[in-house]
């Protein structure tokens, strides 16, 4: 990998960071450590939360206005649409995504999320005139910037879960500290480096790295006023307990364990086709995915001997491969927790009956796609975020009974329902509880909100909610 950065990106520089000791990106392909990258202290920290206190402040990005924003958003997408295949591989390098998901999730998706919060920026009055219900006079609401965004990104989809964050805030007029994952730092330095091409005011984003406690310090800053997060619904408890405490508001993107709901008159063979990605999409590191099968009795073997046949026939191996469809785990602790909870399931009295093993490459974090049989809802591979490439398939007798297994969760992230019947499929998909779901695909909109129920999050990101969230509103009364 060529990508050799020494320093942090704090008010339009480069700076040294404060710790010594740099932070090693380790490849999933080969196990070989790849670059290093530097390690920030809580004094860069506070330089990057103060640098972006005062580009709040600063006229050339508080004075410019919602299309004087949309333009230096549209500039930010030109500079990433200039290298988005080079971007993809960076991401593929990191956490071993496979490149044909990488190549529009991480190369073309940032692109195209700053894209629509720039036309949506331009289109976004900052002030509109009421009628007063009561009296004579009007009200102005006003929308304003919340102020300093703490933006902190999981290392599954850094680039796009950085953009679900970062394009809004800058619509609004916000200004960011980026703290992404240890495990994909390179890319949002990288992003720092198009920040400056493109010729962002200082301070209006900055990067600081490292783990946890640097994120804590981050969340707790005095100078943030609003967290956007996403990752594990533990880390989720935590950030929100924080913010609660301070009143500081938070949109939290948390875990999940959604079901794909097979109706009795589904087409089992394309519904099978359909729950790879639906299911599996990026080694089965993607929050949403519905990795609770559920079956109607009445054709249960049908569906489970279907889908693991898909799962055997997923090609697994190197990610740059396009012929690849699951690639490696992101790190040896992921995989031996993904191996630890198909331990549980064997020994749970769940049937295996695909995969539950590695692969025969000599280096990397692999596993192979695996299918569970004989799985009660109530077992911890049906009810915790496993977080890889590991389906449950639960029975069900009726569809009353799915509705119910599926809504039985701590989690209510995403979802499916596989029918030959559309308007059916809608009518069970609205008796789910989740922010999300899907009838016969599944695929994030940009232009609609997305988020959780129960433990799978707070708030929305996407949309025209998703800039909302970083807007203050105030009323000004006038008789």
């Amino acid at each position: 990998m060529k990508y050799q950065y020494t320093d942090l990106y704090l008010d339009g520089q480069w700076h040294k960071p404060s710790d010594a000791e740099p932070i090693p990106v380790i490849s999933p392909i080969t196990e070989q450590q790849i670059c290093e990258v530097p390690k920030a202290a809580t004094g860069d920290v506070d330089a990057a939360v103060t640098a972006a206190t005062r580009a709040l402040n600063a006229s050339d990005w508080r004075d410019i206005g919602a299309e004087g924003r949309s333009a230096i958003l549209m500039r930010l997408a030109d500079e990433l649409e200039a290298n988005a295949a080079e971007r993809a591989s960076l991401t593929s390098a990191q956490n071993g995504m496979p490149i044909v998901i990488a190549g529009p999730a991480e190369g073309a998706g940032p692109v195209g999320i700053l894209r629509y919060y720039a036309a949506l920026a331009a289109q976004s009055p900052v002030e509109e005139r009421r009628p007063r219900l009561v009296g004579d006079g009007e009200t102005v609401v006003r929308r304003e910037p919340v102020g300093v965004v703490a933006a902190i990104v999981p290392w599954n989809y850094p680039q796009a879960l950085t953009m679900f964050k970062l394009a809004p805030a800058l619509a609004a007029g916000c200004t960011v500290v980026l703290k992404p994952a240890p495990e994909t730092t390179v890319d949002a330095l990288e992003l720092a480096a198009a920040v400056q091409r493109a010729g962002l005011p200082p301070g209006v984003v900055n990067v600081v790295t490292g783990g946890a406690e640097i994120g804590e310090y981050l969340v707790s800053h005095p100078g943030v006023q609003k967290v956007a997060f996403t990752g594990s619904t533990a880390a989720g408890r935590a950030i929100g307990e924080i913010c609660g405490r301070l009143l500081r508001p938070a949109t939290l993107e948390l875990g999940g364990k959604s079901a794909a709901i097979v109706l009795d008159d589904a087409d089992v063979a394309a519904t099978a086709a359909g729950l790879a990605t639906v299911s599996m999409l990026n080694n089965g590191q993607t929050c949403h995915l519905s990795t609770r099968i559920l079956a109607p009795r009445s054709r249960y073997g049908e569906v489970v001997d279907a889908v693991a046949a898909m799962a055997s026939s997923l090609t697994v191996g190197d990610p740059f491969d396009p012929t690849t469809f699951i690639g490696p785990l992101v790190s040896r602790r992921q995989r031996d927790r993904v191996e630890s909870y198909i331990e549980m399931g064997k020994a749970g009295g769940a049937t295996l009956v695909a995969g539950g093993s590695r692969p025969e490459q000599a280096a990397g974090w692999f596993v192979r796609p695996t299918v569970f049989s004989d799985v009660d809802n109530s077992s911890r591979i049906a009810r915790e975020e496993i977080f890889g490439p590991v389906l449950a398939v639960i029975p069900y007798d009726d569809v009353d009974q799915a509705v119910s297994i599926a809504n039985d969760s701590d989690y209510g992230l995403g979802g499916s329902v596989w029918t030959s019947d559309k308007e059916k499929g809608l009518d069970i998909a609205r008796r789910v509880e989740t922010g999300s779901i899907g009838v016969n695909f599944y695929d994030l909109d940009l232009g609609a909100p997305f988020g959780g129920f129960k433990g799978s999050g707070v708030g929305r990101e996407l949309g025209p909610e998703g800039l909302a969230a970083y807007y203050e509103l105030k009323s000004i009364y006038l008789q």
